[in-house]
């Protein structure tokens, strides 16, 4: 029975995070813990008590995230369970993918994902940047309205993140994102609204940033994954440490295709996945790609014991 481990990106993070499993388990706490002597704050504190701005802070965010997913995982596997044959990511949790199956340190792993958010943030100037989530619609609907009015404004608008069929979303310009929402809902979206989010992720204009994380990415020790490692641009499982650099680069500024990740579990005769994060975003988007793998949250202490026990132990 194969298990792929899923690790959530930006936006699962909540004040007070993880405080139910960090009593139950203490790998929460002691990987929170290590994180924090590498970055030099208590980030703990920062998961438990906030506040809801500085956790929304991307250089913030993704250190969280990261660390917190191998939390889990830490956790999951102390108490038993079943290993993973393969990881998966979504965008920044395939940096926490990577970590997991010990391609990178949880030292390196954190200062990279913090100068990662930071670079995404400097890339575009606040406030003339932004994303919007479309319900709804046809893929193929979106990408033309976004190629029509980035032609016709001279600004960037792309769909950036494929998550499940009828829910994608865009990326680009303010005024390009905007422009673009009646034309949506014109088209028979059932939704289309902007997102509380600081930049306009994996679009173009996020270019500037693949080149500094490039720099940066040559200075940080990696290894073969000790499973592998489907990634974000190319929908594969990797193992190859040049191949998977090179890959981190350009999904900063690259469509994440999630719905096609999950929907190629089938195909490698992946039977469970446990998504190891606060909240449940990956595995509800999870059980409307793929019907034939079943998923699982591991965020509380109640949905961890409850995957615990319904994928079993390995053995």
């Amino acid at each position: 029975m194969a298990l792929i481990a899923l690790f959530p990106g930006q936006g699962s993070q909540v004040v007070g995070m993880l405080t139910d499993m960090a009593q139950a388990y203490p790998e929460i706490g002691e990987t929170f813990s290590e994180a924090s002597d590498s970055l030099g704050y208590d980030l703990w504190s920062v998961a438990k008590d906030g506040p809801a701005e500085r956790l929304a802070a991307t250089e913030i965010t993704q250190p969280l995230m990261l660390t917190a997913g191998i939390s889990l995982l830490r956790a999951w596997l102390s108490s038993g369970g079943k290993k993973p044959t393969i990881m998966a990511g979504h965008s920044l949790g395939e940096y926490t993918a990577l970590t997991a199956a010990g391609a990178i340190t949880l030292f390196d792993a954190v200062r990279l994902v913090r100068s990662r958010g930071q670079f995404m943030q400097d890339a575009v100037p606040a406030g003339t940047g932004a994303m919007a989530a479309v319900i709804g619609l046809d893929d193929r609907k979106i990408e033309v309205i976004c190629e029509e009015v980035s032609l016709s404004r001279g600004q960037v608008v792309e769909a950036v993140n494929y998550n499940a069929p009828g829910q994608l979303v865009v990326a680009g310009h303010l005024e390009a994102v905007e422009a673009c929402l009646p034309r949506f809902k014109e088209a028979g979206a059932k939704r289309a609204l902007l997102l509380p989010v600081s930049a306009p992720f994996h679009c173009t204009l996020m270019r500037p940033a693949a080149d500094r994380l490039e720099r940066v990415l040559k200075d940080v020790e990696f290894k073969s994954p000790s499973v592998p490692i489907i990634q974000n641009v190319s929908i594969q499982p990797e193992t190859d440490v040049s191949v998977i650099r090179k890959h981190l680069i350009k999904q900063t500024f690259s469509p994440v295709r999630w719905a096609d990740i999950i929907q190629s579990l089938g195909a490698l005769g992946v039977e469970h996945a446990c998504e190891f994060g606060p909240g449940s975003v990956l595995s509800g988007l999870g059980k409307r790609i793929n019907l034939s793998s079943k998923h699982w949250p591991t965020g509380n202490v109640s949905l961890f014991q409850k995957a615990l026990a319904s994928v079993g132990v390995s053995g």
